[in-house]
């Protein structure tokens, strides 16, 4: 049985520690001002998954250090996504105008479009939970949607580093902290005996982490195509005038 005071520790470094991870990744991106290489999706698998899980806590009191994580990852997101959109790179698909999702799904041009978006998530889990939260079925169900959109979060960032060919923009203090965090969470959730849903999702982001890893060694963080130096970018706009 572990001492109370680790134990304490244990679940301040659950609540607090997967904020923090992203802070690095904000600083980076404002004193860049260029967001080119974090993939905004991330924002929104961490809001929705996030929302969703306080939901699921009201049906099932799970423990409330992973609440308080819930809590401060939708702070710490929302945070994040208003750099990201203010800060976005000029060749993103909301400026050009060539977004291929339905409705432009988060790819859309102002903040409050995305707020918008989350109230109206919120107003129908409310609906959703008041008249089904009775069913332990609804309850787990809830569960396995909340935490199983949550553990595909390195997925957008997977498929970006494979586009790109690069993991350049994305800081190498985020994806320590993915695969730490991701790591301590699942020892966590089988020391806790958590539900399954906590088990079984941790072990599939961890395994996605351990991917981008590897794409870290392949790739390096060298700047893709699309994204030029500032001389080759002077250059091309000379070359273009004398043309």
């Amino acid at each position: 049985m572990a001492p109370a005071w680790m134990s304490m520790l244990f679940s301040i470094g659950m609540a607090v520690g997967p904020a923090l991870v992203y802070a690095d990744q904000g600083i980076s991106i404002y004193r860049k001002k260029d967001s080119t290489g974090f993939s905004r999706d991330v924002c929104a698998i961490l809001l929705i998954s996030n929302i969703t899980r306080c939901f699921f806590w009201l049906g099932r009191r799970f423990e409330f250090p992973l609440l308080m994580q819930s809590v401060l990852l939708i702070l710490s997101q929302l945070a994040l996504l208003y750099i990201c959109l203010l800060y976005r790179p000029t060749l993103s698909p909301e400026d050009l105008g060539n977004s291929t999702r339905p409705f432009k799904f988060w790819q859309w041009t102002t903040y409050g479009q995305y707020i918008e978006f989350l109230a109206a998530q919120i107003l129908c889990l409310t609906i959703v939970f008041l008249i089904f939260s009775r069913f332990d079925v609804f309850i787990s169900i809830l569960g396995f949607a909340a935490l199983g959109l949550e553990s595909t979060l390195p997925i957008p960032q997977l498929i970006s580093n494979f586009k790109n060919k690069s993991l350049y923009g994305f800081r190498s203090s985020t994806l320590i902290g993915w695969v730490g965090g991701d790591t301590f969470k699942t020892v966590y959730f089988f020391l806790q005996d958590s539900p399954l849903p906590f088990k079984v999702c941790a072990i599939f982001q961890l395994s996605i982490d351990c991917s981008i890893v590897v794409q870290r060694f392949m790739y390096g963080d060298t700047p893709p195509a699309t994204v030029l130096p500032e001389d080759d970018i002077e250059e091309s706009l000379r070359l273009e005038l004398e043309a």
